[in-house]
């Protein structure tokens, strides 16, 4: 049942098309009904914001003009025009549901947001904001924004991520769209939760439907919505390695499925718990990509924030002693001059690491060289480190051959 009366509906409708129509912003993607252009601006816009969004998305238009120029596209390209905006996977399935559309569609999109819930990487949501804007199917949309909103405007107080919260949460976004214009009313509620019904510090002197705010009535807008209390994310520390052979250096790449799935990276990978830096490098070449190295020295450490937990990359020249590549987790290895990096498909973290080569841990305020691995995990004690993980001056390099990685076969 709507928690509005039918007065109330109209008076909430009427007030936010008519602020909308006044305030919204001018974003290229609003210029058109192109279902493909609208389709990538919502694609991009998942878990993105838009002063982030909007570079990338005239880039990728001006690369791949249309469905057809994505689908010719090879997958790296892609990614690479998608570098640095993360969320990877929403350009393999883009590109994968631009195939389908041109191969099996004879390049029609879908109409109708049960028809666009075929293609991959089209969720509810995404499925709904398309085919409202394009199309005009009275269907309403359900993203962070307006959640926030619905929370508020209800005065709804159970956690939104709690079970049950969903399927609340959309029967309050349908009984309220304006079904005779879905796309404009559906952008509204998006745009009020993006400008004015803010997470934190909500403008709500400048709101259109505050009169009708059961939250600001009884002055809790500011806690809301709840959510549920989160388990800290994870510390991960790992170890990655530049490897030069006559002045290229190796670049390996990620199977296409999983975590930055496509992309090229520096060899690495975690640290054991307690583990010193060199032995870490010693036992991840070792172990993943079959090379017995020296390590030459440390560069910096780079810092990323990944959805579910927290890394900490520590970059070291290292020397091959012996050993040819072999690749045990990656599907592709390439040694790469310098200047051509930026013609690989690189994440933004491997960007930053691959940044230090050129400016160095002292002017990119990098962090101190830790003298083991701090990874915290739950239920495990870090271990004291047998060796520090730094070489006095003078010292001789950390020798990974055959006999110094002899422990981790």
């Amino acid at each position: 049942m709507a928690p509005w009366s039918t007065a109330e509906l109209r008076a909430i409708r009427s007030a936010l098309l008519s602020w909308f129509e006044r305030r919204a912003r001018d974003l290229p993607w609003r210029r058109t009904r192109d279902p493909y252009q609208v389709w990538l601006s919502e694609v991009m816009l998942q878990q993105t914001r838009v002063e982030t969004v909007t570079p990338y998305y005239q880039r990728f238009l001006a690369a791949f003009s249309d469905v057809a120029a994505l689908a010719r596209a090879p997958l790296e390209d892609v990614l690479r025009c998608w570098s640095g905006l993360g969320y990877y996977t929403r350009a393999r399935n883009l590109h994968a549901a631009a195939r389908i559309i041109v191969r099996e569609r004879g390049g029609e999109f879908p109409g109708q947001a049960d028809a666009w819930l075929e293609l991959p990487g089209v969720g509810r949501y995404t499925a709904a904001a398309i085919a409202s804007i394009v199309s005009g199917e009275a269907v309403a949309v359900l993203d962070g924004n307006v959640k926030r909103v619905l929370s508020r405007l209800t005065c709804f107080t159970r956690p939104i991520d709690s079970p049950g919260a969903a399927r609340r949460l959309w029967g309050m976004a349908g009984a309220l769209l304006e079904r005779r214009a879905p796309g404009a009313f559906n952008q509204a509620m998006m745009e009020l939760g993006a400008t004015v019904c803010v997470p934190r510090r909500p403008r709500c002197n400048e709101c259109p439907i505050r009169e009708h705010c059961r939250a600001a009535l009884r002055g809790v807008q500011a806690r809301l919505p709840l959510r549920r209390p989160k388990s800290p994310a994870p510390q991960i520390e790992a170890v990655a390695a530049v490897l030069e052979r006559n002045g290229r250096v190796l670049m390996v790449r990620r199977p296409p499925s999983g975590l930055l799935g496509g992309l090229w990276e520096l060899p690495g990978g975690e640290m054991r718990d307690g583990e010193a830096l060199d032995a870490a490098l010693c036992r991840v070449l070792h172990e993943r990509f079959g090379l017995a190295v020296e390590v030459d020295g440390w560069i910096g450490a780079v810092r990323h924030a990944f959805t579910h937990r927290r890394l900490t990359v520590h970059v070291h020249r290292c020397r091959r002693i012996h050993g040819r590549v072999h690749p045990a987790a990656h599907d592709a290895f390439r040694w790469v001059q310098h200047s051509e990096m930026d013609r690989l498909a690189l994440s933004s973290l491997d960007r930053r690491m691959l940044a230090l080569l050129r400016d160095g841990p002292e002017r990119r305020g990098r962090t101190a060289r830790p003298r083991r691995s701090r990874t915290r995990r739950p239920g495990v004690t870090a271990r004291p480190a047998r060796t520090s993980g730094r070489r006095a001056s003078g010292a001789p390099a950390a020798n990974c051959g055959p006999q110094a990685c002899s422990e981790t076969r």
